[in-house]
């Protein structure tokens, strides 16, 4: 091969005109992804069968995350998952179902991510690394239901004390929502204060929901019994698995949710007087 002498590069670069005219790095680097992108596009619709169709897919999904082009990454996770091997669970988390996640937590469609997470669970249900597999993605789908001031919280359960509690059918009652455990030295400190507003509130319209944490059945009645607090509580034993704090990505506690008479969240994690103070203002609305 003939050596490209300096001078014979320096004409070439010029010769090139608007590549090298590029005013940034990030310029060219769009550019030339942006190209990338449209020709994988036209080989895969071109090529529907080819064997190659998951690197192309892969590829072109690599391309989309660097434009920053998010709409239309779901579907080509969608299809690379589907054209892949799926006996590789850290690559799947790694090049899918990460960036899923990630373009959901940013606006995207939680809805899809989720039922993408779902799928994902249910393929490798069989597969050695099935137990990870799902604690990584219940992980995921809390994170993605997280909830704050203005969202519904969707509840239903029947309570330690075998009553049907369904949170949907309290609307017109202001209802504080408390995660809770009695191991937990904060929850413990702050129940006075809940305890003090639910009997000056409640036959005024207030209710509250105890979802504890509690792996010990019996150390929880004892210590509702000891204290006096007659609402309902969700119990399942599984302490950080508990199956609804995990719906609602609850990673610490106390985690409290005041529910306005419309069914909406209107504060959360209140603590001393501001608990009170809250539900007497809701209540007088």
């Amino acid at each position: 091969m003939k050596k490209t002498t300096p001078m014979a590069l320096a004409i070439l670069i010029a010769a090139s005109g608007p590549l090298f005219a590029q005013d940034s790095v990030d310029a060219i680097t769009q550019k030339f992804e942006s190209e990338k992108a449209a020709a994988l596009v036209a080989y895969l619709e071109k090529n529907p069968e080819a064997k190659d169709r998951a690197d192309g897919l892969s590829a072109l999904l690599n391309s989309y995350l660097i434009l920053e082009e998010t709409e239309k990454i779901p579907p080509i996770i969608e299809e690379a998952y589907e054209a892949s091997d799926k006996q590789d669970p850290q690559r799947i988390f790694q090049q899918m179902v990460a960036p899923m996640m990630q373009i959901a937590k940013n606006g995207g469609n939680k809805d899809r991510a989720l039922a993408f997470f779902e799928k994902v669970r249910a393929d490798f249900a069989k597969h050695p690394a099935s137990k990870n597999v799902g604690e990584a993605l219940d992980q995921m789908e809390g994170q993605l239901n997280q909830i704050g001031v203005g969202d519904t919280m969707e509840i239903a359960f029947t309570s330690t004390a075998g009553e049907e509690i369904d949170l949907a059918k309290m609307k017109g009652k202001v209802v504080l929502v408390d995660f809770w455990a009695t191991w937990c030295g904060p929850c413990i400190a702050e129940m006075p204060n809940v305890i003090k507003a639910h009997n000056e509130l409640n036959e005024k319209g207030f209710e509250v929901i105890g979802i504890s944490l509690d792996q010990d059945k019996a150390a929880l009645e004892k210590f509702i019994a000891d204290n006096k607090m007659p609402w309902p509580q969700y119990f399942d034993g599984k302490g950080w698995q508990n199956e609804i704090s995990g719906k609602f990505g609850i990673s610490s506690i106390p985690a409290t949710f005041l529910i306005g008479k419309d069914g909406k969240i209107i504060a959360t994690n209140l603590r001393g007087a501001a608990l009170e103070e809250a539900v007497t203002a809701e209540l007088g609305k």
